[in-house]
Protein backbone atom coordinates (compact mmCIF):
# COMPACT_ATOMS: atom_id res chain seq x y z
CA UNK A 1 0.00 0.00 0.00
CA UNK A 2 1.46 3.59 -0.70
CA UNK A 3 1.83 6.30 1.51
CA UNK A 4 -0.68 8.45 2.16
CA UNK A 5 -0.37 12.38 4.00
CA UNK A 6 -3.77 13.55 4.87
CA UNK A 7 -3.97 17.40 5.20
CA UNK A 8 -6.51 18.67 7.33
CA UNK A 9 -8.32 21.29 9.89
CA UNK A 10 -8.91 20.40 12.61
CA UNK A 11 -12.84 21.64 12.32
CA UNK A 12 -13.98 20.29 9.08
CA UNK A 13 -16.32 17.21 9.10
CA UNK A 14 -15.12 16.72 5.53
CA UNK A 15 -11.83 15.85 6.24
CA UNK A 16 -13.30 13.35 9.10
CA UNK A 17 -15.43 12.04 6.33
CA UNK A 18 -12.18 10.58 4.37
CA UNK A 19 -10.42 9.52 8.03
CA UNK A 20 -13.50 7.77 8.58
CA UNK A 21 -13.19 5.72 5.20
CA UNK A 22 -9.41 5.42 6.07
CA UNK A 23 -9.77 4.26 9.09
CA UNK A 24 -12.84 1.53 8.20
CA UNK A 25 -10.26 0.45 5.19
CA UNK A 26 -7.93 0.03 8.18
CA UNK A 27 -4.91 2.04 5.92
CA UNK A 28 -2.52 3.77 7.77
CA UNK A 29 -2.09 7.36 6.52
CA UNK A 30 -0.18 10.70 7.91
CA UNK A 31 -2.59 13.10 8.86
CA UNK A 32 -1.38 17.35 9.52
CA UNK A 33 -3.38 20.01 10.29
CA UNK A 34 -2.74 23.91 8.69
CA UNK A 35 -4.54 27.02 9.98
CA UNK A 36 -7.04 27.96 7.06
CA UNK A 37 -6.92 31.32 8.03
CA UNK A 38 -3.39 31.87 7.62
CA UNK A 39 -2.85 29.33 4.59
CA UNK A 40 0.70 28.34 4.03
CA UNK A 41 2.20 29.13 0.69
CA UNK A 42 2.99 25.35 0.05
CA UNK A 43 -0.65 24.84 0.76
CA UNK A 44 -1.65 27.08 -1.91
CA UNK A 45 0.29 25.90 -4.40
CA UNK A 46 -1.18 22.49 -4.27
CA UNK A 47 -4.78 22.98 -3.55
CA UNK A 48 -6.29 24.21 -6.39
CA UNK A 49 -9.60 24.95 -4.49
CA UNK A 50 -7.96 26.60 -1.20
CA UNK A 51 -9.70 23.97 0.80
CA UNK A 52 -9.34 20.48 2.80
CA UNK A 53 -8.57 17.31 2.92
CA UNK A 54 -5.80 16.81 0.58
CA UNK A 55 -4.69 13.62 0.00
CA UNK A 56 -1.41 13.44 -1.22
CA UNK A 57 0.19 9.67 -2.46
CA UNK A 58 3.40 9.49 -4.33
CA UNK A 59 3.44 12.52 -6.75
CA UNK A 60 0.03 13.23 -6.94
CA UNK A 61 -2.58 14.89 -4.97
CA UNK A 62 -6.48 14.83 -4.41
CA UNK A 63 -8.64 17.23 -3.65
CA UNK A 64 -12.44 16.96 -2.39
CA UNK A 65 -13.63 14.60 0.35
CA UNK A 66 -16.31 12.56 -1.87
CA UNK A 67 -13.38 12.14 -4.15
CA UNK A 68 -10.99 11.14 -1.49
CA UNK A 69 -13.55 8.48 0.43
CA UNK A 70 -14.61 7.10 -3.42
CA UNK A 71 -10.65 6.56 -4.23
CA UNK A 72 -9.71 5.01 -1.15
CA UNK A 73 -12.80 2.96 -1.59
CA UNK A 74 -12.27 1.51 -4.86
CA UNK A 75 -8.77 0.47 -4.46
CA UNK A 76 -9.47 -1.27 -1.35
CA UNK A 77 -11.62 -4.84 -1.19
CA UNK A 78 -14.91 -4.78 0.06
CA UNK A 79 -16.53 -1.74 -0.61
CA UNK A 80 -18.50 0.60 1.60
CA UNK A 81 -21.10 1.40 -0.91
CA UNK A 82 -24.13 -0.93 -1.97
CA UNK A 83 -23.84 -3.55 -4.91
CA UNK A 84 -26.92 -2.61 -6.98
CA UNK A 85 -26.15 0.38 -9.17
CA UNK A 86 -29.58 2.07 -8.49
CA UNK A 87 -28.97 1.79 -4.49
CA UNK A 88 -25.27 2.74 -4.84
CA UNK A 89 -26.68 5.86 -6.67
CA UNK A 90 -29.48 6.96 -4.45
CA UNK A 91 -26.52 6.03 -1.73
CA UNK A 92 -24.35 8.87 -3.52
CA UNK A 93 -27.38 11.19 -3.84
CA UNK A 94 -28.14 11.15 -0.18
CA UNK A 95 -24.19 11.72 0.77
CA UNK A 96 -25.02 15.03 -1.95
CA UNK A 97 -27.39 15.75 0.42
CA UNK A 98 -25.32 15.79 3.74
CA UNK A 99 -23.22 18.28 1.83
CA UNK A 100 -25.88 20.21 1.02
CA UNK A 101 -27.51 19.88 5.08
CA UNK A 102 -23.80 21.28 6.40
CA UNK A 103 -23.80 24.29 5.08
CA UNK A 104 -27.63 24.85 6.51
CA UNK A 105 -25.46 23.83 9.45
CA UNK A 106 -23.37 26.81 8.71
CA UNK A 107 -26.62 28.94 8.70
CA UNK A 108 -27.53 27.75 11.88
CA UNK A 109 -24.66 28.88 13.62
CA UNK A 110 -24.12 31.78 12.01
CA UNK A 111 -27.72 33.32 11.88
CA UNK A 112 -27.22 36.82 13.37
CA UNK A 113 -30.70 37.42 15.57
CA UNK A 114 -32.90 35.56 16.61
CA UNK A 115 -35.54 35.96 14.14
CA UNK A 116 -33.28 34.78 11.52
CA UNK A 117 -32.14 31.61 14.09
CA UNK A 118 -35.41 30.59 14.14
CA UNK A 119 -35.58 30.46 10.49
CA UNK A 120 -32.44 28.56 10.09
CA UNK A 121 -33.19 25.77 13.11
CA UNK A 122 -36.42 24.95 11.23
CA UNK A 123 -34.72 24.74 7.78
CA UNK A 124 -31.99 22.36 9.48
CA UNK A 125 -34.78 20.32 11.62
CA UNK A 126 -36.34 20.16 7.91
CA UNK A 127 -33.32 18.53 6.42
CA UNK A 128 -33.68 15.48 8.91
CA UNK A 129 -37.21 14.96 8.33
CA UNK A 130 -36.67 15.15 4.98
CA UNK A 131 -34.37 12.36 5.68
CA UNK A 132 -36.03 9.93 8.02
CA UNK A 133 -38.34 7.84 5.93
CA UNK A 134 -35.66 7.56 3.83
CA UNK A 135 -33.85 5.32 6.56
CA UNK A 136 -34.13 1.95 6.83
CA UNK A 137 -32.46 -0.18 9.43
CA UNK A 138 -29.93 0.80 12.58
CA UNK A 139 -27.69 2.34 10.24
CA UNK A 140 -29.34 4.21 6.61
CA UNK A 141 -29.66 1.08 5.07
CA UNK A 142 -29.97 -2.15 7.70
CA UNK A 143 -27.21 -3.00 9.97
CA UNK A 144 -24.41 -2.77 7.92
CA UNK A 145 -21.97 0.39 7.88
CA UNK A 146 -21.43 1.85 5.01
CA UNK A 147 -19.86 5.05 3.03
CA UNK A 148 -23.21 7.27 4.04
CA UNK A 149 -23.29 6.46 7.35
CA UNK A 150 -19.93 7.97 8.16
CA UNK A 151 -20.59 11.02 5.94
CA UNK A 152 -24.10 11.50 8.07
CA UNK A 153 -22.03 10.86 11.66
CA UNK A 154 -20.37 14.01 10.54
CA UNK A 155 -23.34 15.79 10.79
CA UNK A 156 -24.70 14.47 13.70
CA UNK A 157 -21.20 15.44 15.20
CA UNK A 158 -22.58 18.89 15.30
CA UNK A 159 -25.38 18.20 17.35
CA UNK A 160 -23.80 16.21 20.11
CA UNK A 161 -22.08 19.83 20.46
CA UNK A 162 -25.02 22.30 19.84
CA UNK A 163 -27.57 19.81 22.82
CA UNK A 164 -24.76 21.08 24.55
CA UNK A 165 -25.88 24.53 24.39
CA UNK A 166 -29.52 23.99 24.38
CA UNK A 167 -32.31 21.25 23.43
CA UNK A 168 -33.50 22.71 19.84
CA UNK A 169 -35.37 19.93 19.17
CA UNK A 170 -33.98 18.74 16.03
CA UNK A 171 -34.71 15.50 16.07
CA UNK A 172 -37.40 15.28 18.09
CA UNK A 173 -40.19 12.91 16.89
CA UNK A 174 -37.95 11.37 14.37
CA UNK A 175 -36.70 7.95 15.90
CA UNK A 176 -35.09 7.07 13.09
CA UNK A 177 -32.63 9.89 12.88
CA UNK A 178 -32.31 9.15 16.68
CA UNK A 179 -31.60 5.76 16.25
CA UNK A 180 -28.97 6.34 13.24
CA UNK A 181 -27.20 9.08 15.22
CA UNK A 182 -26.81 6.90 18.15
CA UNK A 183 -25.79 3.83 15.86
CA UNK A 184 -23.22 5.70 14.13
CA UNK A 185 -22.23 7.42 17.28
CA UNK A 186 -20.54 3.97 18.65
CA UNK A 187 -18.79 3.34 15.44
CA UNK A 188 -15.09 3.11 15.93
CA UNK A 189 -13.89 5.25 12.92
CA UNK A 190 -16.64 7.92 13.58
CA UNK A 191 -15.29 8.24 17.69
CA UNK A 192 -11.52 8.49 16.23
CA UNK A 193 -12.44 11.00 12.97
CA UNK A 194 -12.37 14.18 14.67
CA UNK A 195 -8.75 15.06 16.82
CA UNK A 196 -8.65 14.95 20.23
CA UNK A 197 -10.26 17.74 22.31
CA UNK A 198 -12.45 18.48 19.31
CA UNK A 199 -15.89 19.19 21.35
CA UNK A 200 -14.39 22.01 23.01
CA UNK A 201 -12.70 23.07 20.44
CA UNK A 202 -16.07 23.58 18.39
CA UNK A 203 -17.46 25.04 20.97
CA UNK A 204 -14.83 27.57 21.16
CA UNK A 205 -15.31 28.41 17.51
CA UNK A 206 -19.06 28.65 17.78
CA UNK A 207 -18.39 31.14 21.11
CA UNK A 208 -16.85 33.63 18.88
CA UNK A 209 -18.88 34.46 16.13
CA UNK A 210 -21.06 37.01 16.51
CA UNK A 211 -24.34 35.26 16.29
CA UNK A 212 -27.55 34.22 18.16
CA UNK A 213 -25.71 31.02 18.89
CA UNK A 214 -22.52 32.48 20.18
CA UNK A 215 -25.24 35.04 22.21
CA UNK A 216 -26.99 31.91 23.98
CA UNK A 217 -23.67 29.78 24.55
CA UNK A 218 -22.64 33.28 26.59
CA UNK A 219 -25.56 33.20 27.94
CA UNK A 220 -25.19 29.83 29.59
CA UNK A 221 -21.95 30.28 30.57
CA UNK A 222 -23.04 33.75 32.35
Amino acid sequence: MRDFHLISHHLCPYVQRAVIVLSEKAIPFQRSYIDLANKPDWFAKISPLGRVPLLQTADTVLFESQVIAEYIDEITPGSLHPDDPLEKARHRAWIEFASATLAVIAGFYNAPDAKAFAGSRAALRGRFERIEPEITGGYFAGGRFQMIDGVWGTVFRYLDVFDRIEDFGLLNGLPNCQRWRAKTAHRPSVISAPPKGYPARLMGFLQKREAHLARLINQQKG
